[in-house]
Formats: structure tokens, C-alpha cells, sequence
């Protein structure tokens, strides 16, 4: 184990930066492309089905163009969990959470601002139906939150023998079978960012804005509590999970990367582990 002197700090790496600008773009693009989906022009209107696979494909792309670089997260829930899971650090998830809201304002704002207005008028703002009671609302934004989160630790863990090259269309289709059910009652959130920009755009909060924000969180945190800790738990030391939760690596990573499409050394192994357990890589 190194030393603390021997460490750098995460946030003075110039691959920092790209990670929370690939944050801001994954979400912005994320969002422009699957609200845009989801409108009801004259033509035709979309159907449950269409909405989930686009919502569902767009985060299975952005998790393959920035999945070796951020992780991409794209929603704050995720990075939440990741955080709790003692896989990111303090550092990485405040970064992530801020960008990854003002990357969905971005989104939600350029596909709003390029759409008529008839066509644009709900922006798919996550709601309540009338038929659907808060608390049975808050039940399923838990329920598919953990569920996509749960899939996400399972298909990115480095321990797992099997090649994991499919991690982006997993990650997508869990999303996917989300909306199938989620769309019904509250439009499916499980994603704070993504019901928060629409919300601002129009500058509707409804009575129940709270369960897009609680649901998620408490889901991703179960999620990470059930993975991280009990079905899988990581074995590190106290100094290696401090290390971590501090966000430094050793400076001789840099000279130990190896070849391959996945997040940097420096970040999937902070705590100077050449074998450590889990990377970063993500969803949503």
C-alpha cells in the first residue's frame, strides 16, 4: 500500500476534465434524443414501445462513446450509487452530479427550442396520473431505479469471467424494460436529471416533482448497499476505501495501463491495487 505522499489527486488530472465534460455532453445528447422521441406529432404519435427503445438505445450508445472515459453516468442516481458502492470518489460525484443536471437543461433546451410549439408543449415532463397515487408512484421509481442499477454493477464488474463487451446493450435494454412498465405511472423517471430539466424548461414543479428525485436515490442507494456490500463485497482495506473515497491513485499507474477500450488505470484503480475489484464504468 502506498503512502498518501505518494498519491495524486484525481481532480489535477487533465483526464478529469474530459470525464465530467463527457458527463455534460453523454447527458445533453441523452436527453435531446430521447425526449425528441417521445413527442406526438400530427403524422403519428409514439407508442410505449418506440419511447422505451429510445430511450432505452440512447443510453446504450452513449455508454459505449463515453463509457471508457466517464463511465458515463448520465444520471445523477447512478453516480449516487457508485458513490455509496465506495467506487467514486467525493470529488468525482459532486463534479458529476452538477454537469450531468446542466448537461440535461442542454438537452431538454435544444431539442425545446428546435421543435414547434404544439409539438413540444409537455416536453415528456415525468407526472402522476390522476389514477396513480403518490405513494404507489414512489413504490415503482424505487423498484426500476434498483433494478437498471443493479444491472449496471453486475455487467461493468471486473470480476466477472465473462467478457463484458456487452455491458453497453445490457445496460440499454434494462433502461428499456424500465419505460415498458414505468411509462404508465410516472412516465418513468429513474433518472433525477432527466426530469429535472423539463421541469425547469417549462417551469412546472407539480406536487409530486419529490418522487423523481427520492425514488431514484433510494432505489440506486439499495442497490448499492445490496451489491457492494452483501451479495459482492469488495475486499479492501480501510486505508484503500479512504483512498478512494479522497479520490487519489498512484502515480505509478500511469506507467501500468494496459491496452484496451476500458476507463483509465488511474481512475478504475484508485486505491493502488493493480487488481481491484471493480471499475467505474456505468449507465445511464
Amino acid at each position: 500500500m502506498a503512502t498518501t505522499a505518494e498519491r495524486r489527486a484525481e481532480i489535477l488530472s487533465p483526464k478529469f476534465a474530459w470525464a465530467i465534460l463527457s458527463e455534460f455532453v453523454g447527458t445533453a445528447i441523452f436527453l435531446c434524443i430521447a425526449l425528441g422521441a417521445s413527442f406526438k406529432w400530427p403524422l403519428e404519435e409514439p407508442n410505449v414501445l418506440q419511447i422505451s427503445l429510445a430511450f432505452g438505445l440512447t443510453v446504450a450508445t452513449m455508454v459505449q462513446i463515453f463509457g471508457h472515459i466517464s463511465g458515463a453516468h448520465i444520471n445523477p442516481a447512478v453516480t449516487l450509487a457508485y458513490f455509496v458502492g465506495n467506487q467514486i470518489s467525493i470529488v468525482r460525484f459532486v463534479f458529476y452530479m452538477i454537469l450531468q443536471v446542466l448537461g440535461g437543461l442542454a438537452g431538454a433546451g435544444i431539442i425545446y427550442s428546435v421543435t414547434p410549439g404544439e409539438i413540444r408543449s409537455t416536453l415528456f415532463a415525468n407526472h402522476v396520473p390522476k389514477d396513480v397515487s403518490a405513494g404507489e408512484a414512489f413504490v415503482i421509481e424505487i423498484v426500476l431505479t434498483f433494478s437498471v442499477v443493479m444491472c449496471i454493477f453486475s455487467v461493468t464488474d471486473k470480476r466477472r469471467r465473462e467478457s463484458r463487451s456487452y455491458a453497453a446493450l445490457s445496460i440499454g435494454l434494462a433502461v428499456t424494460m424500465a419505460h415498458l412498465i414505468g411509462i404508465y405511472y410516472t412516465g418513468c423517471s429513474i433518472n433525477p436529471a432527466r426530469s429535472f430539466a423539463p421541469a425547469v424548461i417549462l417551469g412546472k414543479f407539480g406536487p409530486f416533482h419529490w418522487i423523481f428525485w427520492m425514488g431514484p436515490f433510494i432505489g440506486a442507494i439499495l442497490a448499492a448497499v445490496i451489491y457492494n456490500y452483501v451479495l459482492c463485497p469488495q475486499r479492501l482495506s480501510r486505508e484503500e476505501r479512504l483512498a478512494i473515497f479522497k479520490g487519489f491513485f498512484d502515480s505509478e499507474d500511469n506507467l501500468q495501463q494496459p491496452p484496451g477500450n476500458r476507463a483509465d488505470a488511474r481512475w478504475n484503480n484508485p486505491s493502488g491495487q493493480e487488481n481491484h475489484p471493480m471499475n467505474y464504468t456505468s449507465h445511464m
